[in-house]
């Protein structure tokens, strides 16, 4: 069974399947890090493909790279459609070669 990345979910939905509060998801999105549409109720519904943005997020802020630079990366990604595998490949080499900078700072200390 094939899952259409562009499948709506709940806020609900989302918050449940990664561990993000509803307020922080709402954080993320006025800072333009992630999308929803609205339905007939007003009720935030976001394209499941949302759910590898949120992950990316999550790494993010593990390995300390600051929303900002998340923001920089993201806005190199078609916004309301699903990325293509090439467009993340190219996100995580860019992710990759900063802190591939970062650990050499670190050991020049």
């Amino acid at each position: 069974m094939q899952v259409d990345p562009d499948a709506l979910l709940a806020i609900g939905d989302v918050a449940r399947r990664t561990g993000v509060s509803a307020s922080a998801l709402h954080f993320y999105e006025r800072k333009g890090l992630i999308f929803s549409e609205r339905d007939g109720t007003n009720q935030r519904l976001y394209p499941r493909h949302m759910l590898r943005r949120i992950s990316l997020i999550i790494v993010a802020k593990r390995l300390g790279i600051p929303l900002g630079d998340v923001a920089a990366v993201f806005a190199t990604l078609p916004g309301h459609s699903a990325p293509t595998h090439k467009d993340w490949q190219r996100l995580s080499l860019a992710w990759k070669r900063q802190l591939e900078e970062r650990r050499r700072a670190i050991e020049a200390l």
